[in-house]
């Protein structure tokens, strides 16, 4: 068995949910192509997009903050998330400018990655919680 360094799960862990939230947006953005509602699936991608490179930026300024003084830690961490905060405000200011992305759907994108790792966690629970319940009854049974 291999040991995995903690940036190589991190990008692991980046690229399933990663990729879960852009499949689901780019189906979802089809559909409403497909029922004429561009602006909601334009923006629906477009924030999913920004979703995904705000994750991805924050897995990989993470293992900076490790090893370093706790005042740089700290600057460095206000940075980080400044910059992350900007980053997130290029596609509300453009749904708010162009009347190609939906608002409600933008800001739906933005926490796409958020709602992805949400629905794993919960569906994660639901099924090992329902599965041992099962697997007790079967074991009482026996006895």
């Amino acid at each position: 068995m291999t040991k995995t360094t903690g940036m190589e799960q991190i990008r692991k862990t980046q690229k399933k949910y990663c990729s879960l939230a852009i499949t689901f947006a780019i189906f979802a953005g089809i559909i409403f192509f497909l029922f004429d509602l561009k602006p909601i699936g334009k923006g629906l991608i477009f924030g999913t997009i920004f979703s995904i490179i705000n994750f991805i930026l924050m897995g990989e300024t993470l293992p900076m903050k490790i090893g370093i003084s706790r005042n740089k830690a700290a600057v460095f961490s206000f940075l980080s998330i400044l910059l992350r905060y900007a980053l997130l405000a290029i596609p509300l200011v453009s749904s708010i400018k162009l009347e190609r992305f939906n608002i409600g759907a933008t800001v739906c994108g933005l926490f796409m990655v958020q709602l992805v790792i949400l629905a794993d966690e919960m569906l994660h629970q639901f099924y090992f919680s329902t599965r041992k319940k099962k697997y007790s009854k079967k074991l009482l049974w026996k006895n």
